[in-house]
Formats: C-alpha cells, structure tokens, sequence
C-alpha cells in the first residue's frame, strides 16, 4: 500500500519519520522544523494504514506497516525515525530501506500488557476501554502535558482520522509477538522518556546496549518528547543530525 506523506525542506539528505499508534504524518513538525532549517535535510514523514489520510485496511499487522512503508520510502534514506509502535514497524522494515542511521523513540518493543491469568482475560475482552482508563490514570497523576495550539490541533485531526479497529489486533501482536533484539545492521539509537520502561523496560534496554545499540535516556520528558519539549529532544540527538 502506497502511504500519504507530508513532507518539509530539500535538502541533499534525508530522513524517513514513522508516527505512534493513533497519529499521524503531520505530527512530526516540530521535530523536522531544526533540520529542515539547517538546510541540510528533506524530512518525509508518512500516515501508516488506517491513519491520518491513508487508506484504511481489513487487516493491521506490524509485517503490514513495514511493508506499506518499504513501499512507500525511498531506499536508503540517512536517518530513519520511528516513534512507538512506529519503531517496532521500523524494526521490520529496516533490512528492505537499508538506511545509513536508525533512531528509535520509546519504540514499541515490550508493551507491558497482561498475557496470561484473570487480569489478562479481563483486559483482552475490552482493550480499547482498558487501555482509555490506563490513560486517563497517567494523565490525572502527571498532568496534560502541554502542547501548541498548533500540535493539539494536528492530534485532534489524527485522533479523528484514525481506525480504532486496529487497536485490538496491534496490541495483541505488540504484547504477544514483540519483536527479537539482534545486532543492528547499521547504527542505531533508542531514546527512552521519562516513560520509557514501560515499552523498553530496563533488561531490554540492557540487553540492547550489549547488543551494539546506541541507548540513551531523556528524564522527565514524556512519551511524546517533541511534542513536550522539543528542544530537549533536539539536542539530546544534536550528533546524529
């Protein structure tokens, strides 16, 4: 499947930005806005299946995405961004775009959900309602994290535009079939939040530093990072731009 995709700048390099679960292409402003004002950088950031102005689709897999997006983005792009469920669908795409730079932000690799017992069959009946209440508890015990009008804008839109059919089916292959650590094939940086144990939880995050993978860590910044701060964000990944 062929991918809507926003774009900003033309510069001579480029880099390939890959939204969460629920968002969309457009989102990515204001991580593109510094590269774009250096001159040096294209940016591309696609709607995947069922998001912002895509297509919809009768089936959501992480295999899926990977392979709209090895479609969709030029082969051998220098920086490929994956955000969330965008860095698991990364994961699987990168052997097809052969990029020259991966980065991760708190991408999906081990969502803490239940898979066994009571507590699991209860949730699994109803994730969408489970998973609302989860948010509305992070929200209520950290607050709304504060955003331009201009971005809570773009999220109201992509919250509009976006099949909550595959809430289901995506939480289930995340939880159930999270992808294998290997040794990165080029290099790569995972960058966790404040929030970020709870989708690269810290033996993961050990394992993949012994594996070669570039891991750093963000404080106080939520899942969201550029969406918060970023500035912070920026020039916590200054060296690979």
């Amino acid at each position: 499947m062929r991918l809507n995709t926003t774009s900003w700048g033309a510069g001579p390099r480029t880099a390939v930005l890959v939204h969460g679960l629920g968002q969309s292409g457009p989102l990515w402003h204001d991580f593109a806005e510094p590269l774009v004002a250096s001159g040096e950088w294209t940016v591309l950031a696609v709607d995947l299946r069922g998001h912002g102005d895509s297509p919809r689709a009768e089936s959501y897999s992480v295999a899926e995405f990977a392979a709209d997006l090895a479609e969709t983005a030029p082969e051998g792009p220098d920086l490929v961004v994956g955000h969330s469920l965008g860095g698991a669908v990364l994961a699987a795409a990168v052997p097809q775009l052969r990029p020259r730079r991966v980065l991760h932000l708190d991408p999906g690799f081990r969502v803490g959900l239940p898979t066994e017992g009571l507590r699991a069959r209860l949730f699994w009946a109803a994730p969408g309602v489970a998973l609302a209440v989860v948010a509305l508890a992070r929200r209520v015990r950290q607050g709304k994290p504060v955003r331009s009008a201009a971005n809570e804008e773009r999220a109201t839109r992509a919250a509009r535009r976006f099949d909550h059919r595959m809430i289901s089916a995506v939480y289930r292959e995340v939880a159930f079939h999270p992808p294998v650590p290997t040794a990165p094939q080029v290099p790569t940086t995972v960058l966790l939040s404040g929030e970020g144990d709870t989708v690269v939880p810290p033996e993961l995050a050990a394992e993949l530093a012994d594996l070669g993978w570039d891991v750093r860590r963000l404080p106080a910044v939520g899942h969201d990072f550029w969406l918060e701060d970023p500035t912070r964000t920026t020039n916590a990944l200054q060296d690979l731009f």
